[in-house]
């Protein structure tokens, strides 16, 4: 089996019970998946400079969403009493990662026939999103897996676990904000980052809605 199929299937070097956790390749994995479905993502205008761009922005996204959410993690650990299970559950958040990166790379192809078959910004967008949405499935998948064990020696797990989900969803949306533009809009010069860096997600989008509401009133 190639290195994507024993990582997705939990095998060989990646699985569960194995004495040591691949920290190298995992990362690996996570950096080089994120760069291909990044340069993908970027080559909607075909423009060299978005490419390079976008290809460095998805790992740094990755990498900075788990970063920031890691101490909160590790801290819930430490107040529930599951120290000595962390490193499990360190392995299991970077293996659904790593696979989150894989299956992104698996999908390129797919985000560029959406390009290829339009040349609408805005359902090119909305495509990537569907693609990471499918990843984050995948993620899951992996994540449920190196939970198992866990699960059955301590049902306190289930708290750390859906913390995770719910405070990597919510950094994810800003930190994609912030790292903003992934595909380049055809009207806009290729930038690493938007001139309103530090700009609120939450904050645009509540009053994008009001705005909607107000001109409906």
């Amino acid at each position: 089996m190639s290195e994507a199929a024993l990582l997705l299937a939990a095998q060989g070097p990646y699985a569960v019970e194995g004495a040591r956790a691949p920290w190298v390749r995992l990362a690996a994995h996570t950096a080089l998946g994120g760069l291909v479905f990044g340069a993908a993502m970027g080559s909607f205008s075909l423009r060299a400079e978005q490419i390079l761009f976008s290809a460095l922005k998805v790992p740094l996204f990755l990498a900075t969403v788990t970063g920031i959410c890691l101490p909160c993690f590790y801290t819930l650990h430490l107040a529930l009493g599951l120290r000595a299970d962390f490193p499990g559950a360190l392995r299991g958040i970077a293996a659904a990662q790593a696979t989150l990166a894989v299956t992104l790379a698996g999908l390129a192809p797919l985000c560029l026939v959406v390009y290829a078959a339009s040349a609408s910004y805005r359902l090119a967008v909305v495509a990537d999103g569907a693609l990471f949405a499918v990843a984050t499935l995948a993620a899951q998948v992996t994540l449920r897996r190196h939970y198992r064990p866990l699960l059955a020696a301590d049902a306190r797990h289930r708290v750390p676990r859906a913390a995770w989900g719910l405070l990597y969803v919510f950094v994810a949306i800003q930190a994609a904000w912030v790292l903003r533009p992934f595909v380049g809009a055809p009207g806009l010069a290729p930038t690493f980052l938007r001139a309103e860096l530090w700009t609120n997600a939450y904050v645009v989008v509540a009053r994008t809605v009001g705005e909607l509401f107000a001109g409906k009133a």
